[in-house]
């Protein structure tokens, strides 16, 4: 296992893509919400949320995106929250993009709601690209292999990207 990035390049790659929120959606009147997906992207979510907060005067609300990763197409997925999602701007979160099938069946919640749109921010993008999902906000490409395995760690106060 090695360290691809430690505690100070995670927090400044979140701070980064903090910023490129913020400038992308400079007039998100309705505010936006970070939509985290089970695990570690609803603690990224909550992480870039917070950055957000320091930076801008825009309304900020974090959920979570219910669903088992492991069995994506046959998952119930559901908010952990009901918000009132009209006019808002969704940035779905997670922490690794492998293939984007989990992105994909994770925006189902949103896709009748009258979203104002829906972003995509990713702390690490393998490139697999098996389905149609770009992300809007990269913290760190990295080009892998199927095989290998990439970990992310939002320990307290210790962040950092393994690669197995």
């Amino acid at each position: 296992m090695s360290e691809v990035l430690t505690h100070k390049q995670v927090g400044q790659k979140i701070t980064r893509m903090a910023y490129e929120i913020y400038e992308r959606n400079l007039h998100a009147t309705g505010g936006v919400i970070f939509a985290g997906i089970t695990g570690m992207g609803t603690r990224l979510a909550q992480v870039l949320a917070t950055e957000l907060i320091k930076i801008s005067p825009l309304p900020v609300e974090v959920l979570e995106v219910i669903l088992d990763k492991k069995a994506v197409a046959s998952s119930d997925i559901h908010l952990s929250t009901n918000p009132t999602l009209k006019g808002k701007t969704i940035i779905l979160v997670d922490d690794v993009l492998n293939t984007g099938k989990t992105l994909v069946y994770a925006m189902k919640p949103f896709l009748t709601q009258g979203v104002e749109k829906i972003e995509v921010a990713v702390l690490v993008n393998r490139s697999h690209g098996l389905f149609p999902v770009k992300p809007d906000y990269t913290g760190f490409e990295l080009a892998t292999t199927l095989n290998e395995h990439i970990r992310v760690d939002f320990s307290e106060n210790k962040y950092s990207v393994h690669l197995d």
